[in-house]
């Protein structure tokens, strides 16, 4: 790595370059794409590995294989999508682009468009919306159909080659778009549009699209009127049903012009019902990443109670994780101490309670305190003497007394529900 500079290649890439994305990729860790090759497995001939990357990427030949397509659910409930996994080399590869791209078109993205962006999170996107709701009466909620399906690539390419003056950046994006899909069954699926989501470039080419597509044509055509955007999830705030109509009809327009298109089911506009505004309409509330925005019983600073629109954990993203609950099977890890336990689910459930939980925590309780009924169920397997109901919640309230903070929830409830 003591050589920085590439002499007598096609393109100026660094060494140094190559390393600082590897860097990046071993940190987020991952899994191997269609080569089958791990992390581990590429970290063991290291120096051979990123010097093929560099040779390859700095003269001009380097061509990404496949992409391992995986199903997965949706982050916040609600069926499953295409998660592209791209290898390990692919993604290095992936990120000395990123690394180019990204500082370029970062100072130049919407305010309110917050995915995948540094020092902005989803929580940020629904705190800005949650405060939007309360000043105007009428939303939008937008659903792009297939949005990582249905990019046009040569809009794509264009907008890269208005924000950049490298010409390897331009070339391996294009290659990377055209890169096949590697189903389950080993079937290479080409592809004439769309970016799988999971490759390290692909949510900066995506912002890039939507940066044209959606928010500098919403600043002009509709500069008074407020959105917030994270990918292709996205709100917007409206005065009047008049203007909603109005605003949705040319946004549906506007996404038919670069290639997209409204699901016709799933965009809705949407009344802010809440204890000033009474209005009857036949859609009241929204999902909005995994919250679900509608009327609920909130309290001042003085401890007066009103009604506002407000988010909470949404239906979908509570049945997936409540899912997720019973397969851990808690109540027949008897071969486990409990302190085993909380060092398993705790970093996962609070995580949950960190995103989840920042907007009216108290929707969660009854989630949490399900895993209190499976870990109750697990004293009464583990321990003969506590087979009995009375004596295992008198065992349980005597550990939750003693190790209040043994399990990450039970800061927040250590209750047992009374049917379990």
């Amino acid at each position: 790595m003591d050589e920085l500079r590439a002499s007598g290649k096609s393109f100026d890439i660094s060494k140094r370059e190559v390393w600082e994305a590897w860097e990046r990729v071993k940190a987020n860790k991952g899994a191997p794409g269609v080569d089958g090759c791990s992390v581990g497995d590429f970290e063991k001939d290291l120096k051979s590995n990123l010097y093929k990357i560099w040779n390859r990427m700095s003269s001009g030949s380097y061509f990404p294989p496949p992409v391992r397509a995986v199903e997965i659910p949706k982050l916040h409930g609600g069926g499953t999508r295409i998660l592209g996994v791209p290898t390990v080399a692919d993604r290095i590869a992936q990120t000395v682009a990123k690394l180019h791209l990204e500082p370029v078109v970062e100072p130049m993205f919407h305010p309110d468009s917050y995915g995948y962006r540094p020092g902005r999170s989803a929580l940020d996107a629904v705190d800005t919306c949650r405060r939007r709701c309360w000043k105007t009466d009428w939303v939008i909620d937008l659903d792009i159909q297939k949005f990582f399906d249905s990019v046009r690539w040569d809009l794509v390419i264009k907008a890269v080659e208005a924000n950049t003056d490298l010409p390897w950046v331009v070339l391996y994006v294009k290659r990377w778009l055209q890169a096949p899909l590697q189903l389950p069954g080993g079937t290479l699926q080409k592809r004439d549009r769309g970016t799988p989501q999971g490759s390290a470039i692909s949510p900066v080419l995506a912002n890039l699209f939507l940066h044209y597509a959606f928010d500098l044509w919403m600043s002009g055509e509709f500069p008074a009127v407020t959105f917030e955007r994270y990918v292709d999830d996205a709100v917007v705030h409206c005065e009047s049903e008049t203007q909603a109509r109005e605003v949705a009809a040319a946004i549906a327009g506007r996404m038919e012009q670069v290639g997209l298109r409204l699901h016709p089911d799933k965009t809705k506009i949407v009344y802010c019902k809440d204890g000033r505004r009474r209005g009857s309409y036949e859609h009241t509330s929204f999902t909005f990443l995994g919250f679900t925005f509608q009327q609920r019983r909130v309290r001042d600073k003085n401890g007066k109670q009103f009604s506002s629109v407000n988010p909470a954990i949404s239906k979908d993203a509570l049945n997936r994780l409540g899912a997720e609950v019973r397969s851990w099977r808690l109540h027949l890890r008897t071969g486990h101490t409990l302190a085993e336990l909380a060092r398993t689910i705790n970093p996962i459930v609070r995580g949950w309670m960190q995103y989840y939980g920042a907007f009216y925590r108290s929707e969660m309780y009854q989630l949490l305190s399900r895993i209190n009924a499976y870990l109750v169920r697990w004293i009464r397997k583990k321990y003969k003497r506590l087979q009995a109901r009375k004596k295992a919640m008198v065992c349980w309230r005597g550990i939750t007394e003693r190790y209040p903070r043994m399990f990450a929830h039970w800061a927040w409830t250590p209750s047992v529900p009374r049917v379990w």
